[in-house]
């Protein structure tokens, strides 16, 4: 938003409308990816073809938007290459997304080990989102004096993230290596997949629907929680924007006590289906708390050891800490859960069916996902654009206001209280307990043995 807005030369609004429509696009792509991934079983297995092309595709489109686009003439011919960046840039991210879903299915079928990859994905984005926050607030912003004034903190910034995320790709590539094969795809039995397939699942298959209303709903909440919430809490309505990494930093690591319990847990010995209502109870009754708290509460009494400023911990700092840790952790539980969960669907499906298409299960999972949290920009730029910001975002020099104050926390905790309720009502009817997910492995092992021992 604030590249689209100071760079790029779009109104805010208009910038919140770009960046839903680009999330339509992202999602309109989804069936035909995944199309493809279902019918991939080449040389390199189904998997790591869309994990390494989909990279290079985000790494040169992103380079080309953030180094390219400035040195163009600003106008219509600017803002039309820009919108043919993301249009590119799209299709890479949608083989990396939906092959974070679909390679669960082969990764194990192991009720004890699936839901650990929630436990390790929800530790490793906080660890990475913590880092990515202190590095923008307590480096980045200060050494380019904010978000509008050099496009040096765009440079520098994709080039971090560009080499992360190649790092962390080959990583991928090499540990799911031994699995990425068609033995442990399914049933192991060849299968011929067509579009019509796909209408059958998605009527039939209850279990991706309620997921995918449950997962979808909770995205919106959390991307709504972007950089200029951060800012607009922080910076605006504290008056320390520092302060956001150096919080974050000190939550994360109380958050990972409670995802160890919530998954590490309550999934492993109880299902993920309990997992996920209990972490999104939790979750809802946390954030409706917060909410109260910066609303009758005073924001600006908020500081940490080695701060300017401090003296002590006020009430507000104990009770935010204290709320935000244990919330934290749950909802991260509540929104990390659901990858794992999109791999005992593709089990059910095959136990239903007969089919294994994990394509299809990550393709429904980030269409719906992508439709209902493309919503969050424009619900922002909107929210704010009625308050006076039409033209440029709010920033860290941008003065308190109580509409402001109102809108950042509409933006941190009401949508995401909105989508928790949905988490609720969507898990009381999804089928998928503990013991039917025992019935689906044993009826997959059977089908398997019988298949290998016809093959011997």
């Amino acid at each position: 938003m604030y590249y689209i807005t100071g760079w790029v030369g779009l109104g805010v609004v208009l910038a919140g409308s770009f960046s839903m429509i680009m999330r339509i696009w992202d999602g309109v792509t989804d069936p035909f990816i995944g199309f493809v991934v279902d019918k991939t079983n080449g040389k390199f297995g189904k998997n790591r073809p869309f994990m390494v092309i989909g990279n290079i595709i985000l790494a040169v489109t992103s380079f080309c938007m953030f180094w390219f686009i400035p040195k163009v003439p600003a106008g219509a011919g600017r803002v039309a290459l820009f919108i043919f960046l993301n249009l590119l840039y799209y299709i890479g991210y949608t083989f990396q997304c939906i092959v974070t879903k679909s390679a669960q299915s082969c990764v194990t079928n192991d009720p004890k080990q699936r839901p650990l990859f929630a436990v390790f994905d929800a530790i490793f984005n906080m660890i990475l989102f913590t880092g990515g926050q202190i590095v923008i607030s307590s480096y980045l912003a200060p050494k380019y004096g904010g978000f509008t004034n050099d496009i040096g903190l765009f440079h520098e910034l994709w080039t971090i993230v560009a080499i992360a995320s190649a790092v962390f790709t080959c990583i991928s590539v090499i540990s799911i290596w031994p699995k990425d094969n068609s033995k442990y795809f399914g049933t192991g039995k060849p299968q011929m997949i067509t579009f019509k397939d796909y209408f059958d699942v998605i009527k039939h298959n209850k279990a991706i629907q309620m997921l995918v209303l449950s997962a979808s709903t909770d995205k919106l909440g959390s991307a709504a929680r972007t950089s200029t919430v951060t800012i607009i809490m922080y910076a605006i309505v504290v008056g320390n924007y520092a302060l956001s990494g150096g919080f974050q930093m000190y939550t994360t690591i109380g958050n990972v006590i409670f995802i160890l319990l919530g998954i590490g847990v309550i999934a492993t010995r109880f299902g993920q289906r309990r997992a996920m209502i209990l972490s999104s109870w939790i979750a809802l009754v946390g954030n409706v708390l917060m909410a109260l708290l910066w609303i009758f509460g005073d924001p600006k009494t908020l500081n940490l050891p080695g701060y300017e400023g401090f003296v002590g911990f006020s009430f507000f700092t104990v009770a935010l800490f204290v709320l935000t840790v244990v919330t934290g952790g749950f909802q991260q539980v509540a929104s990390n859960i659901v990858i794992p969960m999109t791999a005992d669907c593709a089990d059910y499906e095959t136990y239903r069916s007969g089919r294994y298409v994990p394509g299809l299960m990550g393709t429904l999972f980030s269409f719906i996902d992508k439709m209902v949290s493309s919503l969050a920009p424009f619900i922002a730029s909107v929210l704010l654009a009625s308050i006076g910001f039409r033209e440029q975002m709010p920033d860290v020099n941008t003065p308190y206001s109580p509409q402001l104050k109102a809108v950042g926390i509409f933006l941190m905790y009401g949508l995401v209280i909105i989508g928790l309720i949905f988490n609720v009502i969507a898990m009381k009817y999804y089928p998928l307990t503990a013991e039917m997910m025992e019935e689906v492995r044993e009826k997959i092992a059977a089908i398997k043995e019988e298949y290998n021992k016809g093959e011997a």
